[in-house]
């Protein structure tokens, strides 16, 4: 007689067993936005059923000499708790983390590391160094979703997502306010919209 076991849903027989066990329990989202992005990150949180089992991490560029006020405006359009990163803070289901201003953002085994840039000012590419930490971190339970924004920023952090296996989305351009991000994704054949 074969024994069956829930394991994520699914029941657990010899066939699957192995791969079940290993089986992480959720999907790690990074959102990487800039200009535009507040407004798009707002109809995206508005349109997330809840609950879900997945953690969301909000990479928005920040005037790194400005109180970040992101995890309240996002708060008012999802009932998942909003929270502002902090340093080793483990990422769990229905909730929402933000990079805080002036900082660089991680993740190792699920949990998030804040870190002070390399580069004081000038060029910084926040979204490409956190979505290729998820890709190294999360491999096939990374997801990375680029929204309107300026810039190129995170096409090279969604490249590490795709090869770890990952899924890689973008905003439409023709929805974004400033569309050269998504087109940047879309331009180096990295994501659908």
């Amino acid at each position: 007689m074969e024994k069956h076991v829930k394991v994520n849903n699914e029941p657990r027989t010899p066939s699957n067993s192995r791969r079940s066990a290993v089986v992480k329990t959720s999907y790690i989202v990074g959102i990487g936005s800039s200009a535009g992005g507040l407004e798009a990150l707002e109809i995206f949180f508005s349109h997330v059923p809840t609950p879900c089992s997945i953690g969301f991490v909000v990479i928005q560029h920040l005037d790194p000499t400005h109180k970040g006020i992101m995890p309240e405006l996002l708060q008012r359009v999802t009932p998942m708790k909003v929270t502002q990163a902090r340093n080793r803070m483990k990422v769990k289901p229905n909730c929402v983390y933000v990079i805080p201003p002036n900082k660089d953002l991680s993740i190792l085994h699920g949990s998030l590391f804040l870190l002070d840039p390399v580069v004081a000012r000038g060029l910084r590419l926040p979204i490409d160094f956190f979505f290729r930490s998820l890709a190294d971190d999360q491999h096939e339970r990374a997801v990375g979703v680029i929204l309107s924004g300026m810039g190129s920023d995170g096409t090279i952090g969604l490249r590490a997502i795709k090869e770890n296996a990952g899924l890689s989305l973008v905003q439409s351009p023709e929805s974004a306010k400033f569309d050269s991000m998504p087109r940047s994704a879309i331009n180096a054949g990295l994501a659908a919209t």
